[in-house]
């Protein structure tokens, strides 16, 4: 589970929008990128939103939105009686214009303008009738309040998962300070998964985060840097035979950190905004680093590591749970297949007995006890192609989320 800070992160348009609408920016100078057929401009002002935009009809239809405001404006499309939000365009900005297109069934539609001044507008509403192939379906507008249920929950979890977390490193750092690093090999991976399971977390803990499960890259001396710390660096000395002396320090910091992250925790905040981005990114990192082999110290478990991150992606979404299905309620159900389907694929990824591998302990997740997990970069190609092809799929489907739950106050 990495920091966001090391990988880019991009806010997708929903599903229920790509699916038969897009929006193309338009450079201020007025180039067009994109090949969307463009039938009316539409000027939005602090006293007029959507003048221009008349007489639509049936089907799709593309709007050219200006800002002629000296304020940046959010615009909707929306169905003023039965408050739902069919497109949007999001921080428009003065002199500046883009492109809304969509297609529009039967119903009665206006546009609104939410300005960063706090100016609301709603044009006059048109009523379409007739039906429409291909149609979007209309979702309802998200107060950012809404989130604020789903941001304590997670805290809940996260505050039940870290105990077992302390508890792991403590067993850990007390099979180093005996100098037993076999029963240290053991027990690092119980450890590491505690952490892994926690899931949109990592955004939350700041310093923490590195500290305890940071990795090597982009430190002036690679592994051999001195600052680095946490479980990965101990991965790293028990993998390659360094002594339990060099490890000691390192397993005694490990636990002290987690026990400042437990006392610290109350005074961390939790966006709300980013819980639901979280639903995506946690596995689309485990595709980059842990399917890929990428985070591999020498346990050779980051396949283990996926599986804990599809359960942190639950955590996240169990949260989350009412808000989409409210909104999209087949999209949770989709979801949950496909998160059933990558996490066999990946409990597939073991073998009866291979040395030099790490085992899961009985006492985490009974359903993943037998069996010694392959290293990322030793799995067969038919076996890592379907797990990147389950995955992808998977992603597909929560790229909807973020942009599903997008905080709408205002629509």
């Amino acid at each position: 589970m990495r920091s966001p800070a090391g990988w880019s992160s991009v806010r997708r348009h929903p599903r229920w929008w790509i699916a038969g609408a897009a929006v193309v920016a338009l450079a201020a100078a007025g180039t067009v990128y994109g090949v969307l057929a463009v039938d009316r401009v539409v000027t939005l002002s602090e006293k007029d939103c959507g003048n221009g935009w008349s007489g639509p009809v049936d089907g799709r239809q593309s709007l050219v939105l200006r800002d002629a405001a000296p304020n940046p404006v959010q615009v909707y499309l929306i169905d003023p009686r039965r408050n739902l939000v069919y497109a949007e365009a999001r921080d428009l900005t003065p002199g500046t214009r883009r492109t809304m297109s969509t297609t529009l069934g039967a119903g009665r539609y206006a546009l609104r303008c939410v300005f960063t001044d706090g100016t609301v507008l709603t044009s006059q509403a048109h009523t379409l009738t007739g039906t429409v192939a291909g149609a979007v379906t209309g979702v309802p507008p998200m107060p950012d309040l809404d989130l604020t249920g789903p941001v304590g929950a997670y805290r809940s979890s996260v505050e039940r998962g870290l105990p077992p977390l302390l508890a792991d490193a403590t067993r850990l750092a007390a099979d180093v300070a005996a100098g037993n690093l076999a029963a240290a090999r053991t027990d690092w991976l119980p450890a590491h998964l505690d952490y892994e399971r926690l899931g949109a977390a990592y955004n939350s803990f700041q310093d923490f985060d590195g500290a305890i499960n940071g990795t090597a890259d982009g430190l002036p001396d690679g592994v051999d840097d001195q600052s680095w710390t946490g479980l990965h660096r101990i991965e790293y000395g028990l993998w390659h035979g360094q002594p339990a002396a060099v490890l000691r320090p390192l397993t005694g910091r490990l636990v002290s950190d987690i026990k400042g992250l437990i006392e610290d925790l109350p005074s961390e905040d939790i966006d709300p905004g980013d819980l639901p981005l979280r639903t995506h990114e946690i596995l689309e990192n485990t595709l980059q680093f842990q399917v890929t082999g990428h985070d591999d110290y020498g346990s050779g478990t980051t396949l283990a590591t996926a599986y804990a991150n599809t359960q942190g992606t639950q955590a996240v979404l169990g949260t989350l749970t009412g808000l989409i299905s409210a909104r999209d309620p087949a999209l949770l159900a989709a979801i949950d297949r496909g998160i059933a389907t990558v996490q066999a694929d990946l409990l597939a990824c073991r073998v009866s007995d291979q040395s030099g591998s790490a085992r899961l302990a009985p006492r985490h997740d009974p359903d993943q006890s037998s069996g010694i997990w392959i290293a990322a970069g030793a799995l067969p190609q038919a076996r890592r192609q379907k797990v990147d092809a389950d995955l992808g799929a998977l992603l597909e489907q929560l790229d909807a989320v973020p942009n599903l739950l997008h905080e709408r106050t205002s629509a």
